[in-house]
């Protein structure tokens, strides 16, 4: 993955700008809504009733109206799921994604290009890896920026680790920073030497 063409908006909106509240944890998950099946939605919905004055920032989708209804079912107001409008540029989204505090991957069916997204404009991600390819992708980007201790391999462990970070600003904003450090320096955002070892195999083969 190269920076080129992933420019990001030099001024991150306020959060009033992007319509999340000033104050509290923002949980983030910008995965298609498809994605979100129904035991993921049951942890987001207890760790919003857990960690007081957070919400969960979501795509905003034909499906928004219907997840409200299920927080609701769940005992958890409607209004503490904030939901993103569609914006022109990409840049000005990737901006936007810093306003949240931690990215929420969805099971079974992880964020692909999403994490991407998230990781290069410095929001760690969470994520929880299973058997099938598409449930580790985003485990396999966390090692690859070296951030292995966000990848969990149980729905108790993604929740459980979910609930500490939110109960630690210290520990969040200590892997903001490992993330801005590692984002340079890893593998994963390193054009070049993708290019030159894919090319090494190619010459192998």
């Amino acid at each position: 993955v190269s920076d080129a063409g992933r420019a990001i908006s030099e001024r991150t909106p306020s959060r009033a700008e992007a319509g999340l509240p000033q104050t509290g944890l923002v949980f983030c998950c910008f995965n298609n809504s498809f994605k979100i099946t129904p035991s993921v939605f049951d942890v987001w919905m207890r760790l919003l009733k857990e960690v007081d004055d957070s919400v969960l920032w979501l795509s905003n989708t034909l499906g928004s109206r219907n997840l409200r209804t299920e927080a609701e079912k769940r005992g958890v107001a409607a209004e503490r799921l904030v939901f993103a409008p569609k914006v022109a540029l990409n840049e000005d989204h990737l901006a936007r994604m810093r306003c949240a505090d931690l990215f929420l991957d969805t099971l079974y069916y992880n964020a692909h290009s999403t994490a991407v997204d998230a990781l290069w404009a410095g929001l760690p991600v969470l994520t929880c890896s299973g058997a099938a390819f598409a449930s580790r992708v985003a485990g396999s980007l966390l090692h690859a920026v070296g951030l292995p201790e966000l990848v969990t391999t149980s729905v108790a462990d993604y929740e459980a680790l979910a609930l500490k970070l939110a109960g630690d600003p210290m520990l969040l904003s200590a892997l903001r920073e490992k993330l801005a450090r590692n984002r340079a320096a890893f593998p994963l955002f390193d054009t070049e030497r993708f290019t030159r070892h894919i090319e090494a195999a190619y010459t192998t083969m």
